[in-house]
C-alpha cells in the first residue's frame, strides 16, 4: 500500500467488500499522487495542524440538526482558545458551522440553510450509499450521516479543505463512515453505477461541459438511484443561457448559468427521468459573508455596491436553485 499522509485505512478496508472494490485498488496509488506534498507548498503546515489537535474523547456527537462534537465541559476557555488557534491554521474556512466543544467555527457559508433547503426533497438517506461530489470540507457530508446514510463519500481536489474535515473527523471519531477525498470528478472511475444518492452543488456552473458532467452524475448511480443538484441559473425561457464575458461575481472559471427550464431540458436530454425543480433562491449577504474565519472577500464585495441585484460586472445577481432527478431504472 502506497502511504498518503492521511488515514483512509477504514475506507479502505470497506471497499474491499463493497461494489465499489476494483477502486479500492486503485485508491491508494491515486491518494499518494494527489497528495504529494510538492504539489502543495503548505501541506506541512497542514499536517502540523492535524498534529497539534488535543486528543479529547468528545462524549457528544451531534449531526442531525447541526454538525456539534464535543461536551464544552471539557475544555476550559484556555484550550479551546488554543483549539481556535491551531484552527486558524487551516483558514479559510468556508463551508459549515461546526461547533466544536463549545467553540464555535463561523464559515463563510450558512451551508446549514442550503441543507434545509435540500433536505425536504430528497429521498430519505436511511442506509443509502451517498456521494458528495465538491464538498469543500465536507460539512454537508456530516448532514448527510446524521440523515442516517450508510455511508458517505465527498471529493474535493482542494486539498487543504480535506485538511480541514480531518481536523473534525479527528474529535468526531475515525471510525465513522464517512471519507472526503482529494479528488474530482474525473478522478473517479467511468460507469460505477453504484451509489444510491449523488449530491453535485456548486459545480456545474464550474464546469466547461455541462453535458459532460450531467451525463458522469448519471453514470455514478445505479439504476433508479438520485441525483440532487445546486446550482447557479438564470430567470428566463427555455433556450436562456448565461455564459459570462470573463469574471462573474468576481469568480474567473463561471462557464454557463442556464434558466430552470433549459437545465430541466439538459437534464432529459442527458437521459435523466423526471427532473424537477425543487427550490430557487437569491442568495443573501446573511448567507455569504466574510467573519473571522474566512477573512477574504465575499458576497458583498462580489455585487455593485449601488444595486444588489447585479454583479460587479453587471450580470443578475447569484440566483441558486435545486434539481432533483433519478438515473433510469
Amino acid at each position: 500500500m502506497i502511504p498518503s499522509p492521511l488515514n483512509y485505512d477504514q475506507l479502505l478496508s470497506w471497499l474491499e467488500e463493497s461494489p465499489l472494490a476494483d477502486w479500492g485498488q486503485e485508491l491508494p496509488e491515486i491518494l499518494a499522487h494527489q497528495l504529494r506534498v510538492e504539489r502543495w507548498g503548505d501541506m506541512p503546515e497542514w499536517q502540523e495542524a492535524l498534529k497539534r489537535l488535543p486528543e479529547v474523547d468528545p462524549l457528544h456527537v451531534a449531526l442531525k440538526d447541526d454538525v456539534i462534537i464535543g461536551d464544552p465541559s471539557l475544555m476550559d476557555k484556555g484550550r479551546r482558545l488554543a483549539l481556535q488557534a491551531t484552527l486558524m491554521g487551516l483558514h479559510p474556512w468556508r463551508k459549515g458551522p461546526y461547533n466544536l466543544f463549545g467553540l464555535t467555527i463561523d464559515t463563510e457559508w450558512r451551508s446549514d440553510w442550503k441543507w434545509d433547503r435540500v433536505l425536504p426533497h430528497c429521498q430519505p438517506l436511511d442506509n443509502r450509499l451517498v456521494l458528495d461530489i465538491g464538498c469543500g470540507n465536507g460539512y454537508h457530508c456530516w448532514r448527510m450521516l446524521g440523515a442516517g446514510a450508510k455511508r458517505v463519500i465527498g471529493i474535493d481536489p482542494s486539498v487543504k479543505f480535506v485538511f480541514q474535515f480531518h481536523a473534525i473527523k479527528h474529535f468526531a471519531g475515525s471510525d465513522l463512515p464517512i471519507d472526503v477525498l482529494p479528488l474530482g470528478i474525473e478522478q473517479l472511475p467511468q460507469k460505477l453505477a453504484a451509489f444510491d444518492t449523488v449530491f453535485s452543488m456548486g459545480i456545474l456552473y464550474h464546469r466547461r461541459s455541462p453535458m459532460d458532467h450531467l451525463r458522469e452524475l448519471k453514470e455514478l448511480l445505479r439504476p433508479g438511484g438520485q441525483l440532487i443538484l445546486e446550482t447557479l441559473i438564470i430567470n428566463g425561457p427555455e433556450g436562456s443561457v448565461l455564459v459570462p464575458d470573463g469574471r462573474y461575481a468576481k469568480m474567473p472559471n463561471v462557464w454557463f448559468l442556464p434558466s430552470i427550464d433549459s437545465l430541466l431540458g439538459w437534464m432529459r436530454k442527458t437521459g435523466f427521468v423526471n427532473p424537477r425543480m425543487v427550490d430557487s433562491t437569491v442568495t443573501s449577504t446573511d448567507e455569504q459573508r466574510s467573519t473571522d474565519w474566512m477573512q477574504f472577500e465575499s458576497l458583498e464585495d462580489f455585487l455593485d455596491p449601488h444595486d444588489h441585484s447585479k454583479t460587479i460586472e453587471g450580470h443578475p445577481a447569484p440566483i441558486r436553485a435545486i434539481f432533483i432527478a433519478e438515473a433510469p431504472e
